[in-house]
């Protein structure tokens, strides 16, 4: 579900934080046809993102620890994700033992904002078009961002960025590579970023893939959502968006 989305993506060589604790949780939804293949599993869990500062360079890591339920049951899980932010803005992924997407620093926004990059979302009127390389396909999603509205998460002022995007799909389905389809593939979600220190507080992402089965004369109905959601530790699980102007 991984984007690269420059006016995002950018993080900043800011001083140490304590370490930030989330609470995750999400799903993975399957339907392929009537009853073909009719799965549904999901994660919940709890995380901590840490950095450390190396000289001119930033090193972020993100471990999780979580529960996997299916059809079958339930299994514990672990996941972690470490990047480097370079002197130029760029950040560089180090390790990724993440393969279910939970992490925070593999998700569609970046894990903190630099506080110029903070400021122009705080200013921005209307949509901000953007396209990227699509996180399945290798092929283009084009899209938009909006300023979302000013809210609180577990006490602390945030500013919400949405975002949308979509594209043409075709492929093996994923985690299915046996199976190819012709299709479409979205994305949307908001993400919340803390208005002193930029860092990501909250996130709600969801990815679709809509489409039919390829050399399959019944043209076989095949539908995909991905759904991720990070709630900084002591945050209600709906945040509450009120203000659509910055509070005093």
């Amino acid at each position: 579900m991984r984007l690269i989305v420059s006016f995002v993506l950018i993080l900043f060589a800011r001083p140490a934080f304590a370490d930030q604790r989330y609470v995750l949780s999400g799903f993975d939804r399957y339907r392929v046809g009537a009853s073909e293949l009719n799965t549904e599993i999901t994660y919940s869990g709890k995380e901590t993102l840490s950095v450390a500062r190396r000289g001119h360079q930033s090193q972020y890591m993100a471990r999780a620890t979580y529960v996997r339920s299916d059809e079958s049951g339930k299994s514990p899980g672990q996941a972690s994700f470490a990047a480097t932010l370079l002197p130029s803005g760029e950040q560089h992924d180090d390790t990724n033992a993440d393969p279910n997407y939970l992490t925070v620093l593999n998700q569609p926004f970046a894990a903190q904002l630099d506080a110029q990059t903070l400021r122009d979302l705080e200013h921005l009127r209307g949509a901000l078009p953007f396209d990227f390389p699509s996180p399945m396909t290798g092929g283009t999603l084009q899209g938009s961002l909006r300023r979302g509205v000013f809210a609180k998460v577990a006490g602390r002022q945030v500013l919400g960025v949405r975002f949308e995007a979509a594209g043409p799909m075709r492929g093996p389905l994923p985690d299915h590579p046996t199976m190819s389809l012709t299709g479409t593939i979205s994305m949307q979600g908001v993400a919340y970023y803390e208005r002193d220190s930029a860092l990501l507080l909250a996130l709600d992402a969801t990815l679709t893939i809509l489409g039919k089965l390829d050399n399959d004369k019944k043209a076989t109905p095949v539908s995909i959502v991905y759904k991720r959601s990070l709630r900084a530790q002591g945050a209600p699980q709906s945040v509450k968006e009120a203000a659509s102007s910055p509070p005093r």
